[in-house]
């Protein structure tokens, strides 16, 4: 995979390279605090000081010329709107359109622009954070977050709120849709929210602003990464794109289905386990570890869900196979007359834990106004699975056997949770929807600048 820093500068636009977050400058500083190890565990608040200084002349560098383009952008817009004003007052309106439509789409091109180089230096921020951080474990993303995000002269705030661009796209937005509208169909586009605008330039332009949305709602992703309380961080224009793009009611609640049947699973042999282990030659002591085994594997599946960062329906599908291989090794067992079938079930058992990847879903996929509700759903679950676990296994009190496999006390917890997490993974298959990736693990897929603007040049 190529470097960020080599990425980032293929990705640049060339005549505007001096004007760009020096991703480069950045690395070689952590570099440096790196090879004086000693210099910054003895004076972490000077690193702080010396690497937020040099962050803050380059996100001024940047928005400086931000606003510079932008003010050139709304020059131009408003000598258009002077200039064929004028013009139309001739009574030459019919014979103008074409020339003002091209007019105001020579604009949104390089408005295009502008919206690549602002996205750009979003992601390279957002990346140079990343790498401090996990370089020293200092959580310096936790201190420049919150010493920056809402002070009135920080110029971080510039970069993700773009007031002065949104203006411009408004203003050619709107000029292009009155031009389109020759017949006057509508007052102005203010009472037609759902008007479509069919003009390429416009279509481009939506779809680089929805891309620089995601990539300067670095906020949120922020707030997250340094455990900061993210109502305080999350703006609406943020919470309404998690809700629209990542947020599935079914989804959400497999999510919590997923987190009440493992708690059954943990419960359910908690009456039985003692009986189940002395009748298969195990010392009494046993018990225990039978009991035990599931929460110690659990403590490695924590580590290994982790790639649920790109994914959440494999490692739900993973964990449902697991569980329901351990549970039928589990109920095997009492046949097989294995008290290592047993234990080595109970350990698929833990293994096949899908808590982290429950809660990760919470916190990343479910809407601010919904994540208290969903955050209670959780510990609701995960307490009626610890009730009905043990309340169910009660209810096993029957021997059969149907082709030589046994069905008693001991074997129908795993029988029975064998088939629930079956019944699960069929739902699971069927109704689970993958949220899309977050934008830090779709940048390398990313279209070049060049190929970006010709969207709108085409």
């Amino acid at each position: 995979m190529v470097a960020f820093g080599k990425k980032l500068k293929e990705l640049q636009i060339q005549e505007w390279k001096g004007y760009y977050i020096d991703y480069k400058l950045l690395k070689k500083k952590v570099k440096h605090y790196a090879q004086q190890n000693k210099v910054v565990e003895d004076n972490r608040d000077y690193v702080l000081r010396d690497f937020s200084k040099m962050l803050d002349e380059q996100i001024e560098k940047t928005v400086l010329f931000l606003l510079k383009q932008q003010g050139q952008l709304a020059t131009r817009l408003s000598s258009l709107a002077d200039h064929y004003d004028e013009y139309d007052s001739h009574g030459q309106h019919s014979d103008s359109i074409t020339e003002r439509r091209e007019g105001y789409r020579e604009v949104g091109r390089d408005l295009l622009r502008l919206l690549f180089f602002v996205e750009m230096n979003a992601i390279g921020l957002r990346k140079i954070l990343k790498k401090f951080d996990k370089r020293f474990g200092y959580k310096f993303t936790n201190y420049y977050v919150k010493t920056r995000a809402n002070h009135p002269y920080s110029q971080l705030r510039q970069v993700f709120k773009h007031v002065g661009i949104s203006a411009v796209v408004g203003s050619i937005t709107r000029n292009l849709a009155d031009l389109q509208d020759d017949d006057r169909r509508y007052v102005s586009i203010y009472d037609q929210p759902n008007l479509d605008i069919l003009d390429p330039v416009v279509e481009s332009i939506k779809a680089a602003e929805k891309r620089l949305l995601n990539s300067t709602d670095f906020l949120h992703y922020l707030g997250k990464h340094a455990f900061i309380m993210q109502d305080e961080l999350q703006s609406p224009s943020s919470e309404d794109n998690i809700g629209n793009e990542r947020y599935h009611f079914m989804s959400l609640l497999l999510n919590l289905v997923n987190t009440f049947l493992y708690m059954v699973n943990t419960y359910i042999i908690v009456p039985t386990a003692d009986d189940y282990s002395l009748s298969l030659g195990a010392a009494a002591t046993v018990c225990g570890v039978v009991i035990g085994s599931m929460a110690v594997a659990q403590v490695f599946s924590s580590v290994y869900f982790t790639w649920s960062n790109k994914s959440y329906f494999k490692p739900l599908i993973f964990s449902s196979i697991v569980l329901l291989m351990g549970n039928t090794m589990y109920a095997l067992a009492y046949d097989l007359n294995s008290i290592y079938v047993l234990l080595v079930g109970r350990l698929f058992c833990g293994l096949g834990s899908a808590r982290a990847v429950n809660r990760r879903y919470i916190s990343n996929c479910v809407p601010l106004k919904l994540r208290m509700k969903a955050s209670a759903g959780f510990v609701s679950a995960s307490a009626l699975g610890m009730a009905c676990g043990p309340a169910l296994a009660c209810l096993f009190q029957t021997q059969f056997k149907i082709f030589g496999f046994t069905f008693n006390q001991d074997t129908l917890p795993g029988w029975f949770m064998a088939f629930g997490w079956f019944v699960y993974l069929l739902w699971l298959w069927f109704s689970f929807k993958e949220p899309p990736l977050e934008k830090e693990d779709i940048i390398v897929q990313h279209e070049t600048p060049r190929t970006t603007v010709e969207i709108g040049f085409s």
